[in-house]
């Protein structure tokens, strides 16, 4: 078994697992809970290592004072590694706790077992328990000198769908940043700048102090908050101050944002060959050139954060998804020493990749600042949201492929072009905050490096096709030339090149007169693949590929995540009438060990949905270099009554490693929707989202 990568900074059993006098176990997580139920599985993971009843697991998420270090909760990797590393931390735990109850007992530790957190040896109870031996045993040692996880078939807590143990408090409690109220809450409100790079030419700022109720007003170059005694006060002075200020704004904006990351002559990067040159292959030709829209995360909640300064140090309270990076990109923009800063994890109403969370951390400390011993609450609006945090980038993605005498796909060029995905906080020697490019000393955001294909790929996620083809060759073309700040969301480029990828598999297999499923599986020579497409299809009783009805079709989509992780396939069935409307999903998934199956359906559910509602109804709008949409009405999502019946089915592999799995959906799904209109209208689109103009553009061509 591979050694987790987060054991090399927090190498030791108690930076993971500590046992409590009120007979807790303790466990301690580097990652967050955004929603995805991941700290129930990493909490089963540990209680079955230790054979304690999963009842008396508390987990501590993402905490910069006192949880390891374990960057972004991303890339599906929560249990790949994070959790991974509790297996490796709690089983080492076992082995050190079993071996002070052999020295106790005098007794042989091969003779000693532990069930229900007692030790026991050869059956009877040895009247020890771990927190009995915990209290004289040293858990400061190196997880790797003691790490014994059980086999597969020893386990007995993962791979059972416990219940989230987060839902109580989601259900009953006050559970989000939003609602923290301490002792001493003031409220602020930021006056975001129109565009990334406006500069503030005047505002009245002696007449938005006057404002009623207002407490402090923040002017740091561009950046503008207002501290007020209330909510309702803060936004009131922001909205007067918004009204007021005058901004310049420098560049140009494309005429249309999306055809200019197409048409960049930036210079694209080859990250894939294999075999000949696909330019020298012989065969019939076929081609596509897809795009996407930018996105808005469109989390239900906006971005918040609570901050307070206290002497020369800051606390920040913050849905981010990564603590320790947050830290250390605050302490850039503040040119502050990271020591003096704590970031600690508090649910939001849930987010996949790079929102505006961190931004409103910063901008609640810079407000907090001027107020010091008093907590600041910072909630942005829904316009803030849109027009302010991180985009999901635009994208086009070119496929060439050349199908040889056999209908067999000889070779294959990709090309994705791309606006930036890798602009997380802290990366690429910048804070990547958005007020920290409006400061008096400003520190704009950095070129992005993007993600590299070995770690899953950032524009070039998925481009690699998971089929069988000898000659490949694969190319990214990252547009840095896009006056619009834009980063991770989730499944990154996957979402649109696996929609290239499987459409134009629907394409040739409708030329050349080859059933769909038939013509993917001739492609794959991974049994798991194969598996989970005929599990997909076999999901649907016998509708995929018979008649779907008048202006109704089925489509197929397949992908494994980053070619690593979960394997996914999907097929749906859609009706077109005024707009396209998807009636039944049907998925397999192969996520590798399944610690919570039914954690993993969950998932997989979600991002079904949120692939449906971007690939049909989510678009940006834009207003020259400002982002123009500002409310739900101008950024329709998919609604309840359109959300579709969904079945998933889940292909666990105990005896395999775990498989990140939370993002597995989201190409697949697009595919699949691209591949039913198709059937439904035998009109390919080509641009998303798939709305009713769209269609009828790729109608009328």
């Amino acid at each position: 078994m591979k050694t987790p990568p987060p054991l090399a900074k927090a190498p030791l059993i108690s930076d993971w697992v500590r046992f409590a006098p009120d007979r807790r176990l303790q466990v301690f997580s580097g990652r967050v809970e955004l929603g995805q139920g991941n700290m129930t599985a990493l909490a089963q993971i540990a209680a079955d290592e230790l054979d304690v009843d999963p009842a008396c697991v508390a987990i501590t998420g993402a905490d910069t004072t006192r949880t390891p270090d374990e960057g972004f909760t991303s890339g599906s990797m929560s249990i790949v590694q994070g959790g991974m590393a509790i297996r490796f931390a709690a089983s080492a735990a076992r082995a050190v706790l079993l071996a002070e109850a052999a020295k106790l007992l005098q007794q042989d530790v091969e003779t000693l077992s532990i069930e229900a957190g007692t030790v026991r040896r050869d059956g009877p109870d040895a009247d020890l328990d771990l927190w009995d031996l915990a209290a004289g045993a040293d858990l400061d040692v190196p997880v790797l000198d003691h790490a014994r996880p059980k086999p597969p078939e020893a386990r007995r807590i993962a791979g059972a769908s416990l219940p989230r143990i987060d839902i109580a408090e989601r259900v009953t409690g006050h559970p989000f940043v939003h609602d923290l109220a301490p002792d001493g809450l003031l409220h602020g409100r930021p006056v975001h700048p129109p565009a990334l790079s406006a500069r503030l030419v005047a505002l009245d700022l002696d007449g938005l102090k006057a404002r009623p109720g207002v407490v402090a007003v923040v002017r740091d170059g561009s950046f503008v908050g207002v501290v007020a005694e209330t909510e309702h006060a803060a936004i009131l002075a922001a909205r007067w101050a918004a009204n007021r200020a005058e901004w310049a704004l420098d560049g140009d904006a494309p005429a249309d944002p999306v055809a200019a990351i197409g048409a960049s002559d930036e210079p694209a990067e080859t990250v894939h060959e294999a075999g000949a040159d696909p330019g020298s292959v012989a065969g019939t030709v076929y081609e596509t050139a897809v795009t996407r829209q930018y996105l808005s995360h469109g989390s239900i909640g906006p971005s918040a954060a609570l901050a307070e300064w206290s002497g020369d140090r800051l606390t920040i309270w913050s849905h981010t998804q990564g603590p320790y990076p947050l830290k250390e990109a605050i302490a850039m923009a503040l040119d502050l020493d990271a020591g003096a800063i704590d970031v600690i994890h508090h649910p939001g109403s849930g987010c996949y990749g790079h929102n505006g969370a961190d931004d409103v951390a910063l901008d609640a400390a810079l407000m907090a600042r001027a107020v010091p011993g008093r907590p600041v609450l910072v909630v942005w609006s829904r316009a803030d949201e849109f027009r302010s945090s991180p985009l999901g980038p635009g994208m086009q993605t070119r496929v060439r492929a050349v199908v040889g005498e056999d209908r067999r796909i000889a070779a294959m060029d990709v090309v994705a072009n791309s606006a930036p995905h890798g602009n997380r906080p802290g990366r690429n020697g910048s804070p990547n905050l958005r007020a920290a490019a409006y400061l008096e000393h400003p520190k704009p955001p950095a070129r992005s490096r993007d993600v590299p294909l070995a770690n899953g790929g950032g524009t070039d996620r998925n481009a690699v096709p998971g089929y069988a083809i000898p000659n490949l060759r694969i190319a990214k073309r990252v547009v840095h030339a896009v006056p619009y700040r834009t980063s991770s969301m989730r499944a990154l480029g996957g979402h649109l090149n696996v929609y290239a990828l499987e459409t134009l598999m629907d394409d040739i297999a409708a030329e050349i007169g080859e059933d769909p499923v038939a013509f993917r599986l001739a492609h794959l020579d991974d049994a798991r693949a194969r598996a989970v497409v005929e599990a997909a299809v076999a999901e649907t009783g016998g509708a995929f590929g018979s008649e779907a009805g008048e202006g109704a079709g089925w489509g197929l989509g397949y992908a494994r995540y980053k070619n690593t992780a979960a394997y996914c396939a999907i097929a749906t069935r859609v009706e077109v009438e005024e707009d396209v409307r998807v009636t039944d999903v049907f998925a397999a998934i192969d996520p590798g060990e399944a610690i919570n199956p039914d954690g993993i359906i969950n998932q997989t559910e979600g991002g079904i949905i949120q692939a449906a509602s971007w690939t049909l109804k989510e678009a940006l709008r834009f207003d020259g270099l400002a982002v123009a949409t500002e409310t739900w009405l101008d950024y329709p999502i998919l609604t309840f009554s359109e959300v579709p019946r969904i079945t998933v089915r889940v292909i666990p592999r105990p005896e395999e490693p775990p498989l990140g799995c939370a993002e597995a959906a989201q190409g697949p799904m697009a595919a699949a929707l691209g591949n039913a209109v198709f059937q439904a209208l035998g009109a390919r689109v080509r641009d998303l989202p798939l709305t009713r103009d769209a269609i009828v553009t790729a109608l009328s061509s």
